[in-house]
């Protein structure tokens, strides 16, 4: 069953004992919460997801939990545990739906090292990987949420993940956080794109999350090959530039973006030699959405 075929009390109850197992790419991830809220805004972004049965092994348990003593009532709080961790700050309890996105990214980031992950987006067409590597205000989660909703399919909008041993992506779809004016503008490009409820003030600003096409879910099974590697970067005004790069820049700047080239070694090297080799590098300023899209769209042409 998937969880949008669930009744939300339904799942609002098993959060809290059994909890929620779901894959969502190489991962299997079980997650409990006591936050009502988040169970309610999971369910409406995380809707196409098999719900799996709660025995067996998970690769997270990821538990929010209500703050004890008197942040339980007056300004209440939520923590985030991955198995016996807590390696942030309580948040608000209306916040615990980015706590649960933000901490499983630091899960996967700092324990899943049989893979090379790349701090980047991936999105696939015609079974070939566009690989959207940049740093935290490039745009890069804007140009990805707008080409998942002109036909692209998500892999994932955080983490490149290269399987060292084929070189090929793993898809990892999950909700897309979108922040402060990138919200409106996807609500402009896309109206009937099912975005969460808007998050104000946290940490990183207003977010609201995008959640994943039913195509990138149903087809979360299948790999792509590395086609294109892509730095993105919105400027406005900056029209539509998109110009090749260096192999040798692009393995550099590539590597700098990974979260754990260093760690990998040798493995990491190779992976990412061969991954270069094989895609055309290019770096791309863009100001328009519609003409961003249309120029990605040319590069499978």
């Amino acid at each position: 069953m998937r969880f949008g075929e669930a009744g939300t009390g339904e799942l609002v109850s098993a959060a809290q004992n059994e909890g929620l197992r779901f894959q969502a790419g190489p991962f299997v991830i079980l997650l409990r919460s006591e936050a009502a809220g988040l169970v309610e805004v999971f369910q409406q972004l995380y809707r196409d997801f098999q719900w799996l049965a709660a025995e067996g092994v998970s690769d997270f348990h990821v538990s929010l939990l209500r703050a004890r003593g008197v942040r339980r009532i007056w300004r209440p709080q939520v923590r985030f545990r991955l198995d016996r961790d807590e390696p942030f700050e309580p948040f608000p309890l209306d916040h615990a739906f980015p706590l649960f996105e933000w901490g499983l990214n630091y899960g996967i980031a700092t324990r899943a090292h049989r893979y090379c992950q790349l701090h980047s987006a991936v999105v696939e067409k015609e079974g070939r990987a566009l690989v959207l590597p940049a740093m935290p205000g490039s745009g890069k989660s804007t140009l990805c949420a707008a080409l998942m909703q002109r036909g692209w399919r998500l892999l994932s909008d955080e983490f490149g993940i290269v399987q060292p041993e084929s070189g090929q992506l793993l898809p990892m779809p999950r909700a897309i956080p979108l922040k402060n004016r990138s919200i409106e503008v996807i609500r402009r490009f896309a109206p009937d794109a099912r975005l969460g409820p808007r998050f104000p003030k946290t940490r990183k600003g207003d977010v609201a999350h995008l959640a994943p096409t039913t195509e990138s879910v149903l087809r979360q099974q299948e790999p792509a090959r590395p086609a294109w590697i892509v730095f993105p970067r919105y400027e406005e005004g900056a029209g539509n530039r998109l110009q090749p790069v260096a192999r040798s820049e692009a393995f550099v700047r590539l590597s700098n973006n990974a979260f754990n080239y260093r760690l990998t070694g040798e493995t990491g090297f190779r992976t990412l030699t061969a991954m270069v080799r094989q895609s055309e590098c290019l770096e791309y300023r863009y100001s328009d959405l519609e003409q961003a899209v249309a120029t990605m769209n040319r590069l499978v042409g």
